[in-house]
């Protein structure tokens, strides 16, 4: 039986996990494929050397992070015909064009199933098994740090700040999470799904993002009451000839196939008028279950015949979208305070669905929630609220996705 060299670049919590896979899964995978996979070599910091690497091997597999000299990496491996495997969603946000256009032009296979949701296989799915459905739209809880953080705060009636240490206690998010919490990764790996769903060129500087770290018990506790859920929720859709790439909070109703997945588990739903709706789920980012993602693109690559990422076309980013929204506000407890709210909203086309007003002391707890509206419209109101003379706090707003699937 022949052998299939494999390159690892990079040897941290991912690559260790990976060659140890390899090493156990080996027989497997000759199995289906007629050659045994093995490490050429391993290059990190302080020892290995690239261009021995990539001499000695068949396939190179990326487990690097980071921009550079990942990039220079990926593009020379690809450059030279040899299939490239990667994880490394902010390399693919920010360099997909030139990799992918690399890729395709050497005609040899650039993967990265590992790169969005852990073991959730989105990619592959948009990537094969739906390339011939029109996609509408694809959303999903795509960063397992802020899904088990909201989980806990909905679990326990932790803060932000409690969920987030315990989140850091047990190994879910890094030392310095700002990348998660921020949004900033999850905006990565939407920017990622978009270009496979419409074959569009979207970079990470086109995804609009919002991060979780304003979200209080208060916005959680009204969530509990109405049976809603908050989660961080990334979307790219086609909106008005163009598309919208967004990360945000939102509130799900508890019967939207999200509002289930719970902890650090991932979950994305792919909609087309030939399928409906699909949503795959399971755990998200993490040693072993990236380092299985990994193999399985490494698998895939051994199968001829390769599939090039066709190349991606311009797009019309939109970010004026409609939604329905909830808008918290902390005001004093006089007359003529509501209305003056009311005609604010009134003024710039809002129409308001409920209101409930809780007292506190001399002041009050307005929550307000909306049905859908041009995002503009919605924020030009809370601007103007926000400079009324009776407000406690600045307008605290989270969007509201009112859809249900059955």
């Amino acid at each position: 039986m022949t052998s299939f060299s494999v390159g690892l670049l990079g040897h941290g919590t991912v690559g260790a996990a990976f060659e140890a896979l390899l090493g156990e899964r080996a027989d497997a995978v000759a199995k289906t494929t007629g050659r045994r996979p093995e490490l050429s070599g391993v290059l990190t910091r302080s020892r290995g050397d690239f261009d021995d690497i990539l001499e000695r091997s068949d396939l190179v597999v990326e487990l690097m992070g980071g921009l550079e000299p990942a990039r220079e990496y990926v593009l020379r491996a690809l450059e030279v015909g040899k299939p490239v495997v990667t994880a490394n969603k902010q390399l693919l946000s920010h360099h997909g064009d030139e990799l992918f256009g690399a890729a395709h032009e050497a005609g040899v296979d650039l993967r990265f199933e590992a790169a969005v949701g852990g073991v959730v296989p989105a990619i592959r799915v948009l990537h094969e098994t739906l390339a011939a459905a029109e996609v509408h739209r694809v959303h999903g809880i795509v960063n397992g740090t802020t899904n088990f953080i909201l989980t806990e705060m909905t679990r326990t009636g932790a803060s932000y700040t409690e969920a987030l240490a315990d989140a850091q206690r047990l190994g879910y998010a890094e030392a310095d999470p700002s990348d998660d919490v921020n949004g900033r990764d999850a905006a990565a790996k939407m920017a990622i799904l978009a270009r496979l769903a419409f074959g569009a060129a979207v970079s990470l500087d086109q995804v609009t993002y919002e991060g979780i770290e304003h979200v209080t018990a208060a916005d959680i506790a009204y969530a509990r009451e109405l049976g809603l859920s908050l989660k961080l929720i990334g979307t790219a859709e086609r909106v008005d000839g163009g598309l919208s790439v967004r990360v945000h909070p939102a509130f799900l109703n508890a019967r939207h196939p999200l509002a289930s997945v719970d902890g650090s588990f991932n979950a994305v739903t792919i909609e087309s008028p030939a399928i409906t709706e699909i949503t795959l789920s399971g755990p998200g980012a993490g040693g072993s279950q990236t380092a299985s993602a990994v193999l399985g693109d490494v698998v895939s690559a051994m199968l001829p015949p390769p599939v090039p990422p066709a190349p991606a076309a311009p797009v019309e980013i939109v970010s004026d979208i409609e939604s329905a929204f909830y808008l918290h506000l902390e005001v004093a407890d006089r007359p003529g305070v509501l209305a003056q709210i009311a005609e604010i909203l009134g003024l710039q086309g809002v129409s308001v669905k409920s209101v409930v007003q809780e007292g506190l002391g001399a002041d009050a707890r307005l929550t307000i929630v909306v049905h859908p509206i041009r995002e503009s419209k919605f924020l030009a109101a809370v601007s103007l609220i926000g400079r009324l003379d009776f407000l406690r706090v600045s307008p605290r707003w989270i969007r509201v996705i009112e859809e249900v699937f059955e």
